[in-house]
């Protein structure tokens, strides 16, 4: 199959024109980038958006393997001159990978299996005449004596019919349309059972101890859940399937004469195939399908929370102080400037066992009137509670009506602030100021704090630690792609750390820059980018629309205009006689309208596509648009909220912090995060918890119910959606 009729197959089974495939994959295998294709190549692939993208990519990527080992198992079957015209157009008629596994199993060169040494002892005749069924008189014994041969080892008659039987078993074995009848039968009405095998001290397997759930219908997080607690040996694991119908089944198929002399030699042959060759692959083939269900679950709702956490909006033009709470080693405070900038760093010792909170709520006072800071980011670690309550006791005594404070999610700090690219931003701070100066850069950008950090760090995954880490990195790399790129970066004061992620460039690019930029001063516009070291043609292609220059003297510099349109956006703005481009948009939509032509004619006759048109009149408009100002900004607290303040049936506001199979874990001021379950997200039926909401949501919640003691706190959104 040629490439074309491959984007053919992968278009109609997504549902996607031919043009677009075809299309798209050329621009791909012309190493232009995802989010470079999804905002500036809109006409060549009909609008698609990065998820599209990569679905597609995705599917053409896994048809080109499949063809590919189709060609391999044609040739290596020729090669043993078995290939007849009827296996060739089985080869080809073959839909899986794991088709063309069972498929080519029979002529696949095997280990020193049972049947291959009973075939050097010459049994197979004996075999043959086990399977053909034709031989109604006499006694096996008779038949088998005459395969005895003790220099091969066959010793008996016994020793004859068991070798003849192990070659049947392993024919039956090999039968491809078997196997896939079996694997269909084991998929629907197998149940996944596990026992205990030893007690957890916490008891944390319990509820699996004797636990059984069908294969179609256990959820992702359960599977990781047994299998965390197989690889920790708490658990035995298996699939249980109705063994006495298969058998049944298999005897059906291959049994057409009963009066055959081998009758019974034959089932006994089934029953050994079956149970030591194509059960135990069976359920290997079971687990590994749902353990790769369950890690593409669990890896889908780790990218989408950390979207949603990344691309939380920013508290911009603020004067932000960051508290990394601590109690022996003190409470790191650090204040930083509207751009990040750290100002001035003190420790301070208001808990046990040095108790200086008097001293302690004296700089922090000192520090807020020094700087004028607007917001307080409090950690959520070790003492974040007791320094929660400092921070409230204080702003009680300051009395500023536009001072609060905010509990800031701190994982992942201390990885940043023992990293070399610490180091490098903080030479002369030691690694524990560090962390409370990102914990108030978290505050401040979220996206342009976080990507310093490893999503893995960042703790909003479920069972993270437990799938493939290669598909949960790449899949990660993906959405920090998109997030840095959908947003855009300032290259003026973007670290090497966030300007990596964008479209073309690399580590050593980005690392350019930031040199560039050290070296010569900021930036005046785009085009100085072509003199960073390292930085190609093909380079600014694909970054140059990413990076903004609000400094600059071209104000397209500060838009997502791409500089190829910026010859065509200068004849847009003339053609309706427009100077200031920050007011271009409006003016144009408006002289379109009274000009009575359509978006469409005015892009022919401009000779440009109609949806970069139209991204150009809208960034026109809002020039340095940031898509995250729309979105609700983080609640600021000026008092403190305990666990026993909580009382059944309260209303509280709360912010989502994770997202999981079975509900979302809602911040609502207290010492441990709420859980609303899935069945009480909505009044009505939810099947994915994330249909319904996403981390960083501001969220209304009503108190369920309170376990003070194990610190749970159950939380529910039915009674007060809107």
């Amino acid at each position: 199959m040629d490439s074309q009729e491959i984007f053919k197959f992968v278009a109609q089974k997504l549902d996607f024109k031919f043009k677009q495939v075809k299309n798209l994959m050329d621009l791909l295998d012309n190493d232009n980038t995802v989010p470079f294709i999804s905002r500036y190549r809109k006409e060549k692939t009909g609008q698609l958006n990065e998820t599209e993208i990569r679905k597609i990519q995705k599917a053409v990527e896994s048809k080109r393997n499949l063809e590919e080992k189709r060609e391999k198992v044609i040739e290596k079957i020729d090669e043993q001159d078995k290939l007849t015209p009827e296996l060739k157009e089985k080869i080809k008629a073959a839909k899986t990978l794991q088709e063309l596994d069972d498929i080519y199993r029979p002529y696949r060169p095997k280990r020193r299996t049972r049947g291959q040494k009973a075939r050097k002892k010459g049994l197979e005749p004996l075999a043959n005449l086990i399977l053909l069924q034709k031989t109604h008189t006499g006694e096996p014994q008779e038949y088998a004596a005459k395969f005895i041969d003790k220099e091969k080892g066959v010793e008996s008659s016994d020793d004859a019919l068991q070798g003849a039987c192990d070659i049947v078993a392993e024919k039956i074995s090999d039968d491809a349309d078997l196997r896939k009848e079996i694997r269909e039968y084991s998929f629907e009405n197998g149940y996944v059972n596990s026992t205990g095998k030893k007690e957890h001290p916490q008891g944390k397997y319990e509820v699996y101890n004797d636990y059984s759930e069908p294969v179609s219908k256990i959820p992702s997080h359960r599977i990781l859940a047994i299998n965390r607690g197989e690889n920790e040996d708490f658990l035995r694991v298996k699939i249980d399937v109705d063994i006495d119908y298969i058998i049944d089944t298999i005897k059906n198929k291959y049994i057409r004469d009963k009066k055959s002399i081998f009758t019974e030699h034959f089932e006994e042959a089934i029953e050994d195939g079956y149970k030591r060759l194509i059960a135990p692959a069976i359920e290997r083939e079971i687990r590994s399908h749902l353990d790769e269900k369950a890690e593409n679950k669990a890896i889908n709702v780790f990218s989408e929370n950390l979207k949603n956490l990344l691309l939380q909006p920013p508290l911009k033009d603020k004067i932000i102080m960051g508290i990394d709470p601590g109690f022996r080693s003190g409470c790191k405070v650090a204040v930083i400037d509207k751009t990040g900038k750290y100002l001035e760093g003190k420790t301070i010792y208001p808990h046990p066992p040095q108790k200086q909170r008097e001293e302690a709520l004296g700089i922090l006072a000192e520090l807020i009137e020094k700087h004028n800071v607007n917001s307080i980011a409090i950690g959520n670690g070790t003492a974040s509670r007791e320094t929660e309550q400092l921070v409230a006791d204080l702003l009680k005594d300051l009395r500023k009506e536009n001072l609060g404070y905010i509990i800031v999610n701190e994982a992942g700090a201390s990885v940043y602030s023992a990293s070399p690219l610490a180091r490098k931003e903080f030479p002369d701070l030691e690694a524990s100021m560090r962390g409370n100066i990102s914990i108030a850069r978290r505050l401040l950008d979220p996206l342009a704090e976080l990507v310093k950090i490893n999503p893995k760090h960042i703790g909003v995954g479920q069972y993270q630690h437990d799938v493939n880490q290669k598909n949960l990195q790449q899949e990660l790399r993906n959405v920090v792609e998109d997030c840095v790129n959908s947003v855009g970066v300032n290259l003026n004061t973007a670290s090497s750390a966030l300007l990596r992620h964008v479209s073309g460039l690399t580590t050593r690019s980005a690392s350019n820059i930031v040199k560039y930029r050290e070296e010569k001063g900021q930036f005046q516009n785009r085009e100085e980018l072509n003199q960073v070291r390292g930085i190609g043609v093909k380079t600014f292609e694909q970054a140059a629309g990413f990076l903004r220059v609000p400094e600059s003297d071209n104000p397209f510099d500060n838009t997502f205009i791409h500089p190829e349109s910026y010859q065509v956006t200068e004849k847009l703005l003339d053609r309706f006689d427009i100077g200031n481009v920050k007011l271009g948009g409006k003016i144009i939509d408006k002289k379109i309208k009274q000009s009575e032509m359509s978006v469409r004619e005015l892009a022919k006759k401009l000779d440009i596509g109609e949806p970069t048109l139209r991204d150009i009149i809208k960034n026109l408009k809002k020039p340095g648009l940031d898509p995250r100002d729309n979105l609700p900004k983080p609640i600021l607290s000026q008092k403190v909220l305990s666990i026993d303040d909580l009382e059944e049936g309260m209303i509280l506001k709360g912010t989502v912090r994770n997202v999981v199979d079975f509900g979302a874990f809602v911040d609502i001021g207290v010492k441990h995060d709420g859980l609303v379950h899935i069945s009480e997200l909505a009044n009505q039926f939810v099947k994915d918890p994330s249909d319904f909401v996403s981390v960083g949501d501001v969220v209304d919640v009503e108190v369920l119910s309170i376990d003070a003691e194990r610190g749970r706190i159950g939380l529910s959104m039915k009674s007060v959606k809107k």
